[in-house]
């Protein structure tokens, strides 16, 4: 007699990462709305949303991750401050990419005329809109698959420049429009141009 194994959510795992949860919703959908009532009703879970419908449950950070993306975040929101031609915005931030998906990278900006083009309904939702530029920093637990693929997804959806900082390896993976991925290994610093004059990282701080 054979038994049947039990039923299991289904769970993605690979050599290097430690296991993500994901749920298809393929044949149920969600509506936008939807979709922001059930961030509001579990807020001590962050969820993303795939453009085939994947409903993404995703690990809180630690507290070495949190101080990396604090400091990523804050580097970023002073040059933005001090540039003035566009907003910074943290990892909380959740926007609804044009193939539907719905995507928080762990820091962003955007040209401030674009987010002024926004109606005040649209800016406290999960707008529809694009970041200029993305950062996803990789943590314990995520898959570096996952987010090379999420990386690819950000630039062909319009995003200008994305880099994927690895500390695990001290890699940086640079994304750009209509260009091969450009990979460094423990640079000493990024630099945001063209598309945020004047910015630069020093990685060493986020080591």
């Amino acid at each position: 007699m054979t038994v049947a194994p039990p039923l299991m959510p289904l769970l993605e795992e690979d050599q290097d990462t430690a296991v993500l949860l994901t749920l298809s919703l393929e044949s149920v959908g969600l509506t936008d709305n939807q979709f922001e009532r059930l961030c509001a009703d579990n807020p001590e879970l962050v969820f993303e949303l795939s453009a085939e419908q994947e409903l993404i449950v995703m690990s809180p950070t630690s507290i070495k991750t949190g101080r990396r993306n604090s400091r990523l975040g804050a580097r970023l929101d002073v040059w933005a401050e001090a540039d003035g031609t566009g907003y910074a915005f943290d990892s909380s931030t959740m926007y609804t990419l044009p193939n539907g998906a719905k995507r928080s990278p762990d820091a962003s900006w955007i040209r401030r005329e674009r987010v002024d083009a926004l109606d005040e309904d649209e800016q406290d939702r999960f707008a529809h809109i694009v970041p200029d530029f993305v950062v996803e920093l990789r943590s314990k637990s995520d898959s570096l698959r996952r987010l090379r693929a999420k990386m690819e997804e950000y630039i062909a959806n319009g995003v200008r420049l994305g880099w994927l900082i690895d500390p695990r390896t001290r890699t940086v993976y640079i994304y750009r429009p209509g260009q091969p991925v450009e990979e460094l290994h423990d640079p000493v610093t990024l630099s945001g141009e063209p598309v945020l004059p004047g910015f630069t990282l020093n990685v060493a701080e986020i080591w």
